[in-house]
């Protein structure tokens, strides 16, 4: 097994490196965070049995310490994953973020279930996916069915934007530039109004350079056709073997200039789309839909983070 070491979040939390084969760019790894028990978590809580592992979104990396803190203050472990070529995984020679697939990332979770075998034995999983992490999770664990005991989803991207129809339109001219020019150039479509919000409501974290850009990565071909050919994954159905929970803002703010409502509302996915799309990846599928709430939900106003915290409680208690 790997060593732990110290965390940039500080006292509590640990990260190991975890190597995997080379890729495309080259030498890649994987890093796993873990948050250590503090002196006053329920070490026999409700949730003591349970492993918690959560995935960020695009162009993001693990931070949330209140989120990891809820989970142990219940008496569960709680580990985080910085995939290939993000956050704590960055290297220089790479593109961040960039596969040519999503089924790419089962060594990476394959590596973290590795380093968390210790904890494993007799003890249930918790998948909690964020985004793009959201989407990668629940193709993983479609593939990889009795492995996870639950999903949790917050603002998962399982639908693009354009919504199905264009998704179906814009596929074919995205998969013929992926065969022939993978690490092209994209417009920049992020207009850096998602982070505004968050700088707005001071939610917005203190990150090292690079990790969390404020219009996220450059997007390639290859990376755009793999994120489209999980979003038609999932709109042909699947089944992740577990009930699933799937937190949403209320509304979506989609424009083109700076909207106050975008500190309320969810300025990256078209929520109703992914509503739907939700329904279509378990046999029990939990929406809460969360007014006021960003598009990551736990770095939302006062008042809507502590509705999606709430959410949470009553998503996690038939877990115990």
């Amino acid at each position: 097994m790997g060593e732990w070491h110290p965390d940039i979040l500080g006292e509590g939390f640990e990260q190991q490196t975890l190597p995997l084969d080379d890729d495309v760019d080259g030498e890649v790894v994987a890093t796993l965070v873990r948050a250590r028990p503090h002196a006053g978590a329920r070490l026999f809580g409700e949730l003591r049995d349970i492993d918690v592992l959560y995935v960020h979104g695009w162009s993001d990396y693990f931070f949330q310490t209140d989120l990891a803190r809820f989970f142990t203050d219940r008496g569960a472990r709680f580990y985080a994953l910085d995939l290939r070529k993000y956050g704590r995984s960055l290297r220089s020679s790479v593109a961040p973020g960039y596969v040519a697939s999503l089924d790419v990332y089962d060594a990476d979770i394959a590596a973290a279930l590795d380093a968390m075998a210790t904890a494993r034995e007799g003890r249930r999983l918790l998948l909690f996916g964020h985004s793009t992490g959201g989407l990668t999770l629940t193709l993983w664990a479609a593939r990889h069915p009795g492995v996870a005991d639950a999903l949790v989803l917050n603002s998962p991207w399982l639908e693009l934007q354009l919504g199905p129809l264009g998704r179906q339109a814009l596929a074919p001219i995205v998969n013929v530039r992926a065969r022939f020019d993978p690490l092209g150039t994209h417009p920049v479509v992020d207009l850096g109004f998602y982070t505004r919000a968050q700088r707005d409501l001071g939610t917005l974290p203190d990150s090292p350079d690079g990790w969390r850009p404020a219009q996220g990565f450059p997007t390639h071909p290859g990376w755009l056709a793999a994120i489209i050919a999980g979003h038609a994954r999932v709109a042909s159905g699947l089944d992740v073997g577990c009930p699933a929970l799937v937190l949403l803002s209320a509304r979506s703010t989609v424009a083109l200039t700076w909207n106050d409502a975008m500190r309320e509302t969810d300025s990256v996915l078209v929520v109703d789309d992914i509503a739907r799309a939700a329904t279509r990846i378990a046999r029990t599928v939990t929406i809460t839909r969360i007014e006021g709430a960003l598009h990551d939900v736990f770095l939302s106003a006062p008042k809507a983070l502590d509705a999606a915290y709430a959410a949470l409680e009553d998503g996690v208690r038939g877990l115990a």
